[in-house]
């Protein structure tokens, strides 16, 4: 089981169902990309500048 699990989750598959248990509107989907996005590029800079 934790193998399993382990395997799910370097896949994204948790994060994926999560996500499509319940209907999400158009407007909060493009808000959370947008989240994501900005959180890639600030991870993105802080291991730039941590060299």
């Amino acid at each position: 089981m934790r193998r399993l699990k382990r395997l799910c989750n370097a896949e994204g598959l948790d994060r994926g169902m999560k996500l499509k248990s319940h209907y999400e509107k158009p407007s909060e989907r493009r808000r959370r990309k947008e989240k994501e996005r900005i959180k890639t590029i600030r991870l993105a800079a802080r291991a730039r500048d941590a060299m």
